[in-house]
């Protein structure tokens, strides 16, 4: 086995894409390689190491125990790369640098675009690039460093998939605020006036959420976990034409507060008086990149925004 110090970071990530992605493809394609190339990095990787790291399973590759093991210290060292370049950034004055923030669709111009605003005006040499992207490929472009910060949203009743974020030692989160949502009614509904509303009291109504991401997937676990399962007749994309469809008397809608949507004659957003579902909204960074200045700037004006849109 050659010496580890010899070993190429980028062999490691291609391995862990690998492990990702399921398939030498979709690592080649997420990677931008091919998959010729995919396969000559790991088969590189084992010859250094002096171990297989793949063997077939039918017309796929899988990854041996030794493999798994390669996995688990290249985590390690992952991170003591990323704590590396905090400190090296921190040696520097912090004013320069580019960070960029990936997140999804209400969280951009209630936590996102402030933020930034807030950047410009208190570092203005500190550059910042935005994309709008759901979990979980924004945490995957977090892992292969194609973004440096990512917004993202769970809850306590959350997936599989957010359990694994939470505990997943790769990524530091940073909590930002609670995110409650409301209720959409439109005009005369028989609960536009009721003392107690609470999101079981709506069961039998007919629903409009969100087409895919997680305001949809949040909608459904709330109203899963208040006792019912919700009749779907409409999947809208964007805020305003979903109340435009609930003051139509199409259905009923959940609303983020954090959306903030333009308001609409003839129809009520009211708030539920006990229980009412939420999500906690979070940004994440690579393990060990958190104490960079660059990046600590960006979480510390996402707090303020984060302050900013909850008082509102």
């Amino acid at each position: 086995m050659r010496d580890v110090t010899d070993l190429d970071l980028r062999k490691l990530r291609v391995l862990r894409e690998l492990s990702e992605r399921g398939t030498v493809s979709a690592a080649a394609q997420a990677l931008h390689l091919t998959p010729q190339a995919v396969s000559q990095q790991i088969s590189a990787l084992g010859r250094e190491l002096g171990v297989p790291l793949t063997e077939p399973s039918g017309r796929r590759l899988r990854l041996t125990g030794a493999a798994r093991i390669v996995l688990r210290h290249a985590d390690a060292v992952f991170t003591q790369v990323e704590q590396m370049r905090a400190e090296l950034a921190a040696h520097r004055s912090g004013e320069r640098g580019e960070v960029a923030v990936a997140g999804f669709s209400t969280t951009l111009s209630a936590l996102i675009l402030p933020a930034v605003a807030r950047l410009r005006e208190t570092r203005p040499l500190l550059r910042t690039s935005l994309t709008e992207v759901d979990p979980p490929e924004s945490f995957s472009l977090l892992q292969r460093g194609e973004t440096d910060v990512v917004i993202s949203a769970d809850t306590t009743r959350a997936a599989p998939a957010d359990e694994d974020r939470r505990s997943d030692g790769r990524f530091h989160r940073v909590a930002l605020c609670d995110d409650p949502f409301d209720i959409a009614l439109p005009a005369g509904h028989r609960l536009l006036d009721s003392e107690r509303l609470l999101l079981a009291d709506l069961a039998d109504e007919t629903w409009i959420f969100a087409t895919t991401g997680l305001c949809h997937d949040i909608g459904v676990a709330a109203c899963t976990a208040a006792g019912f399962t919700p009749q779907a007749s409409h999947a809208i994309g964007d805020w305003d034409a979903t109340l435009a469809a609930v003051r139509l008397g199409l259905g009923v809608a959940l609303v983020p507060r954090l959306a903030k949507p333009v308001p609409r004659p003839e129809v009520t957003i009211r708030a539920f008086t006990e229980r009412a579902p939420s999500r906690t909204v979070f940004a994440a960074v690579r393990e060990g990149s958190q104490t960079s200045p660059e990046i600590a700037a960006v979480l510390d004006a996402l707090r303020t925004a984060a302050r900013a849109a909850v008082a509102g």
